[in-house]
């Protein structure tokens, strides 16, 4: 026989014996179990969180417009800029006004004058009176005419006080503290009360922010008295960089009624601005968090998975097999869940592997 009709014979042989072993290992029970990486089921003092989208509003917003019409002689602001309660921002002719306000001293001091005469002249005439000197008809006639310079008097008065009102008019002062918008005019336009708005002002701190809550979660949140001195929630504010605020806010407001559209209240909260960092219109996540805190337990939220029928997780027990967990969370903490039913503290339950393992499977397990 030759060395390859050997070899061959050999081969032959050889697979003979091995198949039965090669059929057995790719059997389905002897294939390798799955790896999973679990994390324990954690206990920590914690408050409950709640997130919503908020928006960001300005405290006060004030539209400045002329009460005098005039050519606009000066802006005295910096678009944009911040501006503090009484600086003088826009200046209007005044020229025409002084010299109105000049004109209603002068008629004021005819006026006082003439007023002055007619009570001295009414004194003299009582007087004669008194002496039979003067008749009854001469007396009257001197009342009516100290009447009627008393009249001329007050008249007088008013004109001159509204030329000062109107002189006072003409140069415009921030009635708060804020930031101001672009001009809507330039200097030497002519502006008048129905020009509209010149620059608006907002302020900044503090500054609102507003965010829409389920009635439903607000039950708690009024049995426990948001306006009570000390309030049991405080808000914090996750900017769009994902960075948290430096500030927490305070709610002092609560809708009076629910949204019949949205089933929903608005609350407001008031956080310090010190650095303008907030601007009114933009859009900030709202945490509302317990400001006191308890034991919870608290699992990563990559790990609860969700269908029709609610939240659950996966668990593997003490035989390395997994268990799937029906659970009731009751708020976030951060990027953790906190878990109001369904685990106990220590338990673990897998993170990375869900989609390779299900219900009832044996699995080997590294522990995070």
């Amino acid at each position: 026989m030759s060395l390859f009709s050997r070899l061959s014979l050999f081969f032959s042989l050889l697979l003979i014996f091995l198949a039965p072993a090669l059929v057995q290992a790719q059997a389905p029970g002897t294939m390798p179990k799955p790896t999973v990486t679990v994390v324990r089921v954690e206990e920590k003092e914690v408050g409950r969180q709640l997130q919503r989208v908020g928006r960001v509003q300005a405290v006060e917003r004030i539209e400045l417009k002329t009460r005098v019409e005039g050519f606009l002689e000066k802006r005295l602001f910096e678009e944009g800029g911040r501006v503090r309660k009484g600086e003088l921002l826009f200046v209007i002719e005044r020229a025409p006004y002084r010299i109105m306000l000049d004109k209603r001293r002068a008629e004021l001091a005819g006026v006082e004058a003439s007023y002055i005469n007619a009570s001295s002249s009414l004194k003299r005439v009582r007087e004669l009176r008194k002496k039979g000197v003067a008749s009854e008809a001469t007396l009257d006639n001197a009342i009516n005419e100290e009447a009627t310079a008393e009249a001329a008097l007050l008249q007088a008065r008013a004109n001159m006080e509204e030329a000062e009102l109107d002189l006072s008019y003409t140069e415009i002062r921030s009635p708060i503290d804020g930031q101001i918008s672009m001009s809507n005019f330039s200097v030497g336009n002519l502006v008048k009360p129905d020009s509209g708005t010149l620059a608006t002002i907002t302020s900044v701190d503090p500054i609102y922010v507003t965010v829409s809550v389920s009635e439903k979660n607000l039950l708690e949140v009024r049995r426990q008295g948001l306006h009570e001195e000390k309030k049991p929630f405080v808000a914090r504010l996750q900017l769009s960089d994902g960075s948290i605020y430096g500030y927490t806010g305070e709610f002092e407001y609560l809708g009076t009624e629910v949204s019949q559209t949205t089933d929903t209240i608005t609350v407001r909260a008031t956080f310090p601005n010190p650095e303008g960092l907030l601007l009114p219109g933009q859009f900030a996540h709202v945490l509302v968090e317990e400001r006191e805190k308890k034991k919870r337990l608290l699992i990563p939220q990559a790990t609860v998975q969700q269908d029709r029928q609610g939240y659950f997780v996966l668990v593997v027990t003490d035989d390395n097999r997994v268990q799937q967990r029906r659970i009731e969370v009751a708020g976030a903490q951060g990027t953790q869940w906190i878990v109001a039913s369904g685990l106990a503290r220590g338990e673990r339950i897998i993170l990375e592997g869900l989609q390779k393992v299900r219900s009832g499977m044996e699995v080997n397990v590294v522990e995070q």
